[in-house]
């Protein structure tokens, strides 16, 4: 294992196992994120939740919080996060814990005929780690294309906004301001399924990043829209 790898992982795990009590989210400070209100206090983690705040920054649901490795997805039918399964037992991913707070963007949907996988966008928000189904305000700075198994998966790249980070606008910005974090989560991305598994592409710009939250927004819309003339 080279130096250079031992070191940004040292770096990694400096940065995730850092707790901080701020990052969990009350439910008075989401209210106005919620588009409706549940009698029994359950959100759809899916359709409940708008994806864009007025001041232009964006709702990230948390699945897989930094740090972790148990591997929790977004159920489509339920709107619920659920550990996902590989034979009858909780998956687990063979590698050190995620570099960011792993999740979805609500009300997107972006399918392979777009670019996507066919479900909601994914994306890795940087800073302290955070709780599992936690709503979290990010900023969107950029897209981190790759391929798994030969099938586009990006990764919408964000920073929280209690985070010290949140001051950085681009990818460009972080490298500047935070040294090796964009090579960190790069090397774990494609190093957490094994050898050969995944395909990086490198990083596009937050305006890259957007135009593709915006297509998967759309992209629900009408499939959502199909769905109820239906």
């Amino acid at each position: 294992m080279s130096k250079r790898f031992i070191i940004l992982l040292s770096i990694t795990l400096s940065l995730l196992f850092t707790k901080c009590d701020s990052f969990r989210t009350d439910k008075s400070s989401i209210s106005n994120e919620i588009i409706l209100e549940k009698e029994n206090d359950t959100l759809n983690l899916l359709t409940d939740i708008n994806p864009l705040l007025e001041d232009g920054d964006i709702n990230a649901v948390i699945e897989i919080p930094a740090g972790t490795i148990d591997k929790w997805e977004l159920n489509k039918s339920t709107g619920q996060i659920q550990w996902e399964l590989i034979d009858n037992k909780p998956r687990r991913i063979n590698y050190i814990g995620y570099p960011g707070n792993y999740g979805m963007i609500p009300m997107t949907l972006l399918s392979k005929e777009k670019g996507g996988d066919g479900d909601p966008l994914d994306i890795l928000v940087l800073g302290p780690p955070g709780e599992r189904n936690q709503i979290l305000k990010s900023k969107i700075i950029g897209v981190l294309y790759l391929r798994d198994r030969s099938e586009q998966d990006d990764k919408l790249i964000a920073v929280s906004n209690d985070s010290p980070m949140y001051e950085v606008n681009s990818i460009d910005e972080l490298n500047d301001n935070y040294k090796g974090i964009t090579e960190i989560v790069e090397l774990w991305f494609e190093n957490y399924k094994g050898p050969g598994e995944i395909e990086l592409n490198g990083y596009g710009n937050k305006k890259a990043a957007i135009d593709i939250l915006t297509k998967a927004i759309n992209e629900y819309q009408l499939n959502n829209t199909k769905h109820n003339i239906k």
